[in-house]
């Protein structure tokens, strides 16, 4: 048994035992009348004990049930704040991955404008040791007709060799393509439009490095047109501008023969 219920029972006991007694005998002396004050305040005191542990343990559990609710809304909140960074990382991420394939896809958009561009813009390009540039449309068009040359349709190379040129009047495949045309004309036998279009090689470029066949081609002609003093000068100054070169030694068999 608890001490408060002790004592409560040994109080009812003395409440009992004071109300048996006679009242002469309750009210004999001071010492009765002391013992029964000290039994009432005691069993007015146990009485507000029991009423104040009463009322702190409904207080207690009071503060217990709305920490329990407090605990309870705080771990709402922490699950809530949890699936929101979890939501938050997934955008996050997905946004990564968006921005990652739009960089990508730009990469090869630029990558695909440039190789666009490239096809339009001028090249450096090397043809009988002279570099120059040209657009991929130049290139194009003078392998071409110079395959047509090479095929051996040189009527129709002609014609393509005078097409470049009125395409591309600024060409630095000008030189090379008056060169081919006049080779062309000499095969056909346009011996005047061949010799017109060597000399302009020669005004052109007369530091190309063809320039020395250009002039013997010029010769051969002038000796197809019969006109063999032209030939003989232009052979001459040949070995005089161009000593060093092949054409010159084949202009010297040529005067040697003409002799």
């Amino acid at each position: 048994m608890r001490a408060g219920a002790r004592a409560a029972a040994a109080a009812c006991l003395g409440m009992a035992l004071l109300a048996s007694m006679p009242a002469h005998a309750l009210f004999g002396d001071d010492e009765a009348r002391r013992a029964i004050l000290e039994l009432r305040q005691r069993h007015d005191a146990l009485q507000a004990a029991q009423q104040n542990s009463a009322e702190e343990l409904r207080r207690v559990n009071d503060e217990n049930t709305q920490m329990r609710r407090s605990l309870l809304d705080l771990q709402t909140q922490i699950d809530a704040l949890r699936a929101d960074l979890a939501k938050s990382r997934g955008q996050e991420e997905q946004l990564a991955r968006d921005v990652a394939e739009m960089q990508r896809r730009q990469k090869d958009i630029a990558q695909g404008v440039d190789e666009r561009l490239r096809k339009f813009e001028p090249a450096k390009v090397t043809v009988d040791g002279r570099e120059f540039l040209a657009d991929p449309a130049e290139t194009r068009d003078y392998d071409a007709a110079l395959a047509v040359f090479r095929k051996g349709d040189f009527a129709a190379a002609g014609n393509a060799f005078t097409e470049f040129m009125k395409r591309y009047p600024q060409s630095g495949y000008r030189a090379l393509a008056l060169f081919w045309l006049g080779n062309a004309q000499y095969a056909t036998r346009e011996y005047q439009a061949a010799v017109g279009n060597f000399k302009n090689m020669l005004t052109v470029d007369a530091n190309h490095p063809r320039a020395p066949e250009a002039a013997l081609s010029i010769a051969n002609c002038q000796l197809e047109l019969k006109e063999v003093r032209g030939a003989r000068k232009t052979l001459e100054d040949l070995i005089k501008v161009y000593p060093q070169s092949e054409a010159a030694a084949a202009a010297k068999d040529r005067l040697a023969k003409m002799r």
